[in-house]
């Protein structure tokens, strides 16, 4: 049987293509056992396969593998995100990252009358408005830190208005000066 297995996974293998995507590992019971994103397919699902591993853990999976499957994605984070939402809907035994919760980070924008603004990985359906996810912590700090200064200024202009709009024009000028000077820096606000 091992030896059939073996010619399974091998023919398909052989199909998979170099592209970015995500793949399932499933057990003799036809379980989802681990799901896993790649840059090449077709590099990244052939490396199990080819070599003994330093890990006990990868090596016990791979005896474990019976059948894989493949979904085919246009981008890296498309993967990441499929990746993601695989795992946290199946929970496959062997991946042990993402199983406890944690996910990508959103930018929140609360629901109040002065709106907060700040990055969390929990979404509540409270009315606030959520940008994301980010799979790119640094990228959602970077936007975090826009959309920040873009909500003071508009606040700034909703409360001073007529006679102090130069005042905000000033004030508006500086606090974008300064997120352009952060982004070069590379650090946000």
């Amino acid at each position: 049987m091992a030896e059939t297995t073996s010619e399974h996974i091998k023919s398909i293998i052989a199909l998979l293509p170099e592209t970015p995507g995500v793949y399932q590992y499933f057990d003799k019971e036809g379980k989802i056992i681990y799901v896993g994103k790649a840059k090449n397919l077709k590099r990244r699902v052939s490396s199990y396969f080819n070599k003994v591993h330093d890990s006990v853990k990868t090596n016990v999976l791979v005896r474990n593998i019976r059948d894989l499957k493949y979904i085919v994605v246009k981008t890296e984070e498309d993967a990441l995100h499929l990746e993601n939402s695989l795992i946290k809907e199946y929970k496959p035994r062997y991946n042990v990252l993402l199983k406890d919760d944690k996910t990508y980070p959103w930018i929140t924008v609360r629901n109040e009358h002065f709106p907060r603004v700040f990055l969390t990985r929990k979404v509540i359906k409270d009315g606030s408005k959520y940008y994301g996810p980010y799979a790119n912590v640094h990228l959602a700090k970077t936007v975090h830190s826009i959309r920040y200064a873009r909500a003071h200024i508009t606040l700034l202009r909703k409360t001073f208005v007529g006679e102090n709009s130069r005042f905000v024009s000033n004030i508006t000028s500086k606090i974008a000066k300064a997120h352009v000077k952060a982004l070069k820096r590379k650090r946000p606000i």
